[in-house]
This record gives structure tokens, C-alpha cells and sequence, in this order.
């Protein structure tokens, strides 16, 4: 899966969005960091992490929110794993942005969140720790810097401000998880 997911990233974001390339890269490095936490769940981790932003390419950007585009893009040309294609849809709160988006009825409707809370946090904390360029950073400087790239009066903007106390929350969470892992 992990593979498959490398490949289809790449094809997807390298060449048009290689800046999107680099962060999803450095996604699926932060999530294959948490292979003790997941293990048989870990393939499924890192591939959603490599996979998470492959709404944004040019040819998927049907409506224009990424989480929804390229869950559908998954599912729909690919015959995705249905976990896979649900945490894509629904990676770092996108639930938040579909509401402000008028998306949120679609959203919930073709992908309920998973039931799996610690996995599809892993998933926000990986996003969430990653620069646009693939480094890791804290959650607080990438919610800055998100907030100051799109601008806070944007559709972005608002939904990180509002969604950044359960970012912070769910980080915390996957790293207190990952401290309590033998070493």
C-alpha cells in the first residue's frame, strides 16, 4: 500500500506542485516515525500521510477543497482502501473547512470520519508537524504560518484559527502516545 501510494503521489504532485511534494514526502516521514505506536495500522498511516494532499493537483481540483477532491479521486479512479480514502477526506479536521466551505453535508455523507480517534490524529500530527517544504516544525509555527500564507480573513485562515485548539490537542495526544513507547 505504502508503495502504491508513493507512486500515485507522485504522479499526481511532483511535477505540477513540487512544493506539495516535499511536504507530503515529509508527512509520510513523520508518520513512518510512528511505526511502534501503529504497528499493522502503520501501512495505512503512512500511506494516507503520503496520499493526504493529492487533491490539490490541478487535474483533481473538482471543487476546490482538497480533502474532498482527492478522497474522491482515490475512490473513484482508483478503488482506494475505504479507510485510506476516509482519513485522506478527513485529515487535520477537515470537517471544519468543509462547514465553512458549504461542503460539510458532502463530506460526511460519502466519507464518515473513521472510528479509529489515535489514528486519524496521527494523521493531523503529521500534517500539522510538517513544513510546506517537508521539515518538521511545531504545530504552533505551522498554524502561524498557514493563518499568515493564506491570510486570516480567508476560508483557510478562519478554519485553522478555529480548529487549532483540537490541533494542538490531538498532537499532544500522539505524542504522549509515542513517549510511552518502549524505546
Amino acid at each position: 500500500m505504502v508503495d502504491w501510494a508513493a507512486h500515485v503521489a507522485e504522479a499526481e504532485l511532483s511535477a505540477s506542485l513540487p512544493r506539495r511534494w516535499a511536504h507530503s514526502m515529509g508527512v509520510a516521514r513523520r508518520a513512518a516515525g510512528l511505526r511502534k505506536v501503529f504497528g499493522k495500522k502503520a501501512d495505512l498511516l503512512v500511506a494516507a500521510a503520503m496520499l493526504h494532499d493529492v487533491g490539490y493537483a490541478p487535474r483533481l481540483a473538482a471543487t476546490g477543497f482538497h480533502p474532498l477532491d482527492g478522497a474522491r479521486f482515490l475512490r473513484d479512479e482508483h478503488s482506494a482502501d475505504e479507510r485510506l480514502v476516509r482519513l485522506v477526506a478527513n485529515h487535520s479536521f477537515a470537517l471544519l473547512e468543509a462547514e465553512e466551505r458549504g461542503l460539510c453535508e458532502a463530506l460526511e455523507a460519502e466519507f464518515p470520519l473513521l472510528d479509529e480517534p489515535l489514528l486519524v490524529e496521527a494523521l493531523v500530527y503529521c500534517d500539522m508537524t510538517t513544513t510546506p517544504d517537508g521539515a518538521p516544525t511545531t504545530a504552533q509555527e505551522r498554524v502561524a504560518e498557514i493563518v499568515d500564507r493564506y491570510g486570516p480573513d480567508s476560508v483557510v485562515g478562519r478554519f485553522i484559527r478555529r480548529a487549532s485548539p483540537e490541533i494542538f490537542a490531538a498532537v499532544e495526544r500522539v505524542e504522549a502516545a509515542l513517549a510511552a513507547q518502549p524505546r
